[in-house]
């Protein structure tokens, strides 16, 4: 079945950081929001790193333009049979160059896995930002535990220096 995004991104005018994922899963999807499975770990990293409640979108929406972050994802539109992103084919990108061209405060873009980093790579080499890969917070990535990905996150975190 195809698939169009179904949400603008996320980006404020203080936006330094601009994390990428692939593409909304059918949960959040249905929930109107990005990282909105109740399993994916996005939401609480973010919430344990800055010491901030993100539960609601309001407060999402605070952490977010507080600590500097922007959110969006690498796909525009895609065929897909289910959320991983392994089935996900027929991929248009978004036009990453003119987000970065509208806001060019925006300096690091992160990466929730290894296919959104991929997929950036192979289109937007030649772009000149910092890139980090991080671990998918997605509830299908468990080989790693949640430690070890908020740590990830913290490094990147401290290394664009929101942290």
């Amino acid at each position: 079945m195809h698939y169009n995004h179904p949400f603008d991104p996320v980006v404020f005018p203080n936006t330094v950081l601009l994390i990428l994922g692939t593409f909304p899963s059918l949960e959040s999807c249905k929930r109107h929001g990005y990282y909105a499975h109740p399993r994916n770990q996005f939401w609480r990293i973010l919430s344990d790193l800055f010491h901030v409640p993100a539960t609601t979108e309001l407060e999402k929406t605070a952490l977010l333009n507080k600590y500097r972050i922007g959110l969006w994802d690498i796909i525009a539109s895609c065929e897909r049979t289910d959320s991983s992103d392994s089935n996900l084919t027929n991929c248009h990108l978004n036009d990453i160059p003119a987000l970065l061209q509208k806001y060019p405060q925006i300096s690091h873009l992160a990466f929730t896995g290894k296919k959104a980093a991929r997929l950036y790579q192979k289109t937007y080499a030649d772009l000149h930002v910092n890139c980090q890969t991080l671990p998918s917070p997605s509830p299908a990535f468990a080989t790693m535990k949640y430690n070890t990905k908020k740590e990830a996150y913290r490094r990147c975190f401290q290394h664009v220096g929101i942290l």
